[in-house]
């Protein structure tokens, strides 16, 4: 069973950076999708940025687009996601996400449905 092990979060200042990673338990090979969502208080989880590993292909959403950067390091089966620029309305529970190498590409932004695997979840507070 594939395990998504998240780190990373906390809090800091309006403008501040942080860095979130996610690692597969078995190997990066198992998931043809990684990525990142987030969830605000009251609402839906929106996806906001991944990478389909078994097409080479990136989506990073328009809100975070020049502030977030994701990138994968294969070797480790971890998944990072870079936040610099951070807002106050960046604040939220992040979680890591994954697909199923067998199901193939999801989505752009993915649906929660398309999701085999989620992480616990991590929780980023930026302060004004």
């Amino acid at each position: 069973q594939v395990q998504l092990m998240e780190s990373g979060g906390g809090s800091v200042q309006a403008g501040g950076s942080l860095r979130l990673s996610c690692t597969v338990s078995t190997y990066i090979y198992s998931v043809y999708c990684i990525g990142w969502f987030r969830q605000f208080p009251g609402k839906e989880r929106e996806g906001i940025a991944n990478i389909c590993i078994g097409n080479d292909r990136t989506y990073v959403a328009d809100s975070v687009k020049g502030r977030f950067t994701v990138s994968l390091d294969n070797a480790e089966s971890t998944l990072y996601l870079q936040m610099n620029a951070l807002k106050p309305e960046d604040t939220a529970i992040y979680y890591c996400a994954a697909r199923k190498w067998e199901y193939g590409m999801w989505s752009d932004p993915p649906r929660k449905s398309e999701v085999t695997y989620w992480g616990q979840g991590t929780q980023v507070t930026v302060s004004a």
